[in-house]
């Protein structure tokens, strides 16, 4: 018998004591492993993310935490062969493995490097300004998001084994949650071995990461109100998790990627011989194979003007006859073997149901010459592509989740909106055009259906990723079919899983709640210029209030004759005082934001080690000749950076004139050494 796939939980690899299901090779039908989780206690495992892995994490400010995620990310890339050929038992080629094992591990590393850019080095995110609740601003609000003490519940698909569970778990660990992974039963192998190498690795703290091998029966019954659900998978098992009582009247919030009719539109613009032509028959192709069309966001209905349908359906079954089909470790096969023969069962009957208002044009879903593998024992299918009359109401609705695409025509570009509208919520849509119109009509007219939409033409061809591809920094999601969720999305993907809250307060107690200085707080003016100071010594509030400094005539002419700048309201008196803004010569905004450098710098070599950026810069007030102005620069941020001498130092900066009124804001953000 072989090896029975273990759980990770509470601290320790666990064994069921039942023989388990077996779970086949997709390519061979041998048994690779056996599936159970009978004996798990489940109520331990949440109760080990909570009390052990929670407060581990919430510990750890966003940049160490960041910095852990790209450790990890290092280390599973060293392992990537080794993942390879078990990936291959599950159906996927090389190329496939890309998307699934590379594309994981490249999610880590895109959300570390937003952890660190995007985020504080703290534990507390800001949400958006201040607002000012009262008339002398001694009472203000703020909106923050903070770390929920709960447990993040990842229920995953078979087709993504390792991508699916690792770009839910970045943006849950960045966010201080803890989370408990239950991978589809078919390829449950491959996401138990990526488990056990970031296990064995210690990277992350122990709690962090528990797996679920089996069943999960009973899972939901444990959480509350702090807890999350994650879930991808299809419509039927997601409407079953939102009638759970714990659902529906307990608080647990349920996050859902289900079904989706995605389709990708040819411009009306478009004639064959275009790149646009090829481009769009590339990517039906593409989606249609690539892990045997298994993809969420594959291309399930390819939208194309009625005049050159003929020639659209043609050229993809052209490019599909190319396409090889067997052992997805044979260098010369461009389209492996479904998850499993059910599987394979499954998309047969999809297919039948579609043949109700469309023929097929290429493939046969009963044979398939396959290479280096046993047609019948593995789960291998042909790449089937139909065409649709024109009342078909079929492709609108069942999903083939397999190597299927069905051709649908359009007469007018609204009427292709409206095809497009008839999947009822899609995760990913795309249009191919070279026509600007075109794109804006069919782009607001289909982006109320969908969580993504592809504009591909000849000059983005190059670089872009393809239809099918969601990206660690735009989100992954989409409304009604597709299960109304919404995952990645860079730092959106943290924040998800935070709470907002609106705290209101005085300055100073905000000031001491987000660990960043507020206005109208308590202000330290010291003997000791604050550029004079460490990253040790700097506090928040620490402040500098400047000389005074004349603006002259003869400094803005200067300014104007030395920059180029000769806009009128610093140069023609007569045009100036025309204007009702300035009624008079008044000088450049970029001119006193110099000037206000001039006053607060501290010449000398010291731990300031550069100025990096200005960041929020209004002109409230304008400057005329003979105005005098100072300068007030506060220390608002202080963010040191992980494995590096320096940190930075985010500055608030007021520009006031001789009256106390401020002419100028904006925040100075300086690179200092932390000793």
């Amino acid at each position: 018998m072989t090896a029975l796939l273990e759980s990770y939980a509470a601290g320790r690899w666990f064994r069921a004591g039942a023989a388990g299901e077996p779970l086949l090779d997709a390519v061979t039908g041998e048994e690779v492993a056996r599936l159970s989780s009978e004996g798990l206690d489940l109520r331990q495992m949440t109760e080990h993310a909570r009390r052990v892995g929670g407060p581990a994490i919430r510990e750890l400010t966003f940049h160490q935490r960041a910095l852990l995620i790209k450790e990890l990310a290092k280390h599973l890339s060293a392992e990537k062969d080794s993942l390879y050929e078990l990936s291959y038992r599950t159906g996927a080629t090389k190329r496939d493995s890309l998307v699934d094992v590379d594309g994981g591990f490249g999610t880590l590393f895109s959300f570390a490097g937003k952890g660190v850019r995007e985020l504080p080095n703290d534990i507390v995110v800001l949400d958006g300004g201040l607002e000012r609740l009262g008339r002398e601003g001694t009472f203000l609000g703020q909106h923050i998001y903070t770390s929920r003490p709960g447990v993040a519940v990842q229920i995953n698909a078979f087709n993504f084994p390792v991508w699916g569970m690792l770009e839910k778990l970045a943006p849950a660990f960045l966010a201080g949650l803890p989370s408990i992974v239950k991978p589809a039963s078919q390829t449950a192998y491959l996401t138990e071995a990526v488990v056990r190498r970031i296990i064995e690795s210690g990277i992350l703290p122990e709690g962090s990461l528990q797996l679920l091998s089996g069943s999960p029966r009973g899972l939901l019954d444990v959480l509350d109100e702090q807890d999350s659900v994650a879930f991808t998978g299809s419509a039927h098992t997601a409407g079953i998790l939102r009638n759970h009582p714990n659902v529906q009247h307990g608080g647990v919030r349920l996050q859902v990627e289900a079904d989706s009719l995605n389709c990708s539109i040819l411009g009306p613009d478009v004639r064959p011989g275009d790149p646009e032509f090829d481009l769009f028959v590339k990517g039906v192709v593409t989606e249609m194979t690539v892990k045997a069309g298994q993809k969420c966001t594959a291309i399930r209905r390819a939208i194309v003007p009625e005049q050159i349908a003929g020639e659209v359906t043609e050229a993809i079954a052209a490019r599909l006859a190319k396409i090889t089909v067997g052992h997805p470790a044979d260098e010369s096969v461009r389209m492996g073997a479904l998850a499993s023969l059910g599987q394979r069962d499954e998309v047969r009957k999809a297919v039948e149901s579609l043949r109700n208002s469309a023929e097929i044009v290429f493939g046969d879903p009963d044979r398939v010459d396959v290479v280096g593998a046993d047609p019948e024992r593995g789960a291998f299918l042909s790449p089937v592509l139909l065409r649709a009359r024109a009342d078909a109401s079929e492709p609108h609705d069942v999903e083939p989740f397999g190597p299927v695409s069905t051709v649908i025509t359009y007469r007018t570009t609204a009427e292709a909106v409206e095809l497009a509208a008839r999947g009822r919520g899609s995760l990913v849509g795309s249009v191919v055009t070279h026509d600007p119109a075109v794109a804006r009509q069919v782009v607001l007219g289909v982006a109320p259906w969908h969580g993504r939409i592809l504009v591909l033409d000849r000059d983005d061809a190059k670089e872009s990723t393809g239809h099918g591809s969601p990206l660690p920094m735009l989100v992954h999601g989409g409304p009604g079919r597709a299960g109304g969720g919404e995952e990645l999305g860079g730092v959106r993907g943290v924040l998800h899983h935070m709470q907002r809250t609106a705290v209101q307060a005085s300055p100073d107690m905000l000031t001491a709640i987000t660990g960043r200085w507020t206005t109208g707080s308590k202000r330290v003016a010291d003997e000791v210029h604050p550029f004079r100071k460490s990253l040790a010594e700097l506090k928040i509030g620490d402040t500098v209030e400047s000389g005074t400094r004349q603006v002259t005539l003869a400094d803005i002419d200067h300014f104007a004759e030395f920059t180029g700048d000769t806009f009128y309201a610093h140069t023609d008196p007569e045009a100036a005082a025309a204007n009702p803004l300035f009624g008079g010569i008044v000088a450049h905004g970029y001119l006193v934001v110099s000037l206000a450098a001039g006053l607060f710098v501290e010449p000398n070599p010291g731990p300031v080690l550069a100025n990096f950026g200005v960041d929020n810069l209004r002109f409230l007030t304008p400057v005329k000749a003979g105005d005098t102005i100072a300068v007030t620069l506060t220390v608002k941020q202080i963010t040191p950076r992980t494995n590096a001498e320096y940190g930075e130092v985010r500055w608030d900066a007021v520009v006031s004139n001789q009256d106390s009124e401020p002419v100028a804001t904006y925040d100075v953000l300086t690179l200092v050494a932390k000793s």
